[in-house]
């Protein structure tokens, strides 16, 4: 099978402009994979599949893996003006140095897929896509066209992670119901501490919904408390 370096080129030679960068696996398995434009990600699917070298015709796997905002230090030069005193007289100089900068870069959420063929026997070729930002832009084209076995690994994606797909034939929860908020795999995900309604609660949820009610009672009451005093 053609090294990622291979595909890389066979897709820009087939797509000008598709904008493929390799994300490099620096563990022991090597697994490299192929980080997709969201604008020419279908048409990149497409060729991957139809093409008759590579004929990626099964997606065996897709995932989700959110990416928090991290601060990262760099060292910058930064050339400012000071003034220095020669034989008494003050003198505007620039001077040249070195100072570390941080500065946050901002997180995003990620797809990543799997894929084998079927009829070459070979795989997998991993490809990848990002969102914007982890808060208002989360959209990526669905895959779903491309390869059907991507419809419910997606959903399960948005129910989880909260990437909203474009294009998918049924995007809605999978494993969470349709009132419940938030993303349970996000990193920053925070438990709730009362399940009440949940709709199939059971007993540790139960137990923690009344110890939730206790607390909320005993705080009521050191307010009124606090009130009368």
């Amino acid at each position: 099978m053609k090294t990622v370096e291979e595909i890389k080129a066979a897709i820009e030679t087939a797509i000008p402009g598709a904008g493929v960068e390799i994300v490099s696996n620096p563990s022991v398995s090597g697994q490299h994979s192929l980080l997709l434009a969201p604008e020419t990600a279908v048409a990149v699917a497409t060729f991957l599949r139809d093409d008759a070298e590579l004929a990626l015709d099964f997606l065996s796997n897709a995932t989700g893996v959110d990416w928090l905002d991290k601060e990262v230090s760099e060292k910058v030069k930064v050339t400012r003006t000071v003034t220095k005193t020669v034989d008494g007289v003050d003198t505007q100089v620039e001077e040249t140095m070195e100072e570390t900068q941080k500065r946050v870069v901002p997180g995003y959420l990620e797809a990543v897929y799997h894929l084998f063929s079927v009829a070459k026997k070979h795989g997998p070729v991993v490809i990848r896509m990002r969102t914007a930002n982890r808060t208002d832009e989360v959209q990526l084209p669905s895959l779903t066209p491309v390869w059907r076995s991507a419809e419910f690994q997606e959903r399960e994606i948005f129910d989880l992670f909260g990437i909203a797909f474009t294009g998918h034939p049924d995007l809605r929860r999978l494993l969470m119901w349709d009132e419940f908020k938030d993303h349970p795999m996000r990193r920053d995900y925070v438990e709730p501490d009362d399940f009440e309604y949940e709709p199939t609660a059971h007993d540790e949820v139960l137990k923690r919904a009344e110890a939730h009610r206790t607390s909320l009672a005993a705080a009521t009451v050191r307010a009124r408390e606090g009130a009368g005093a």
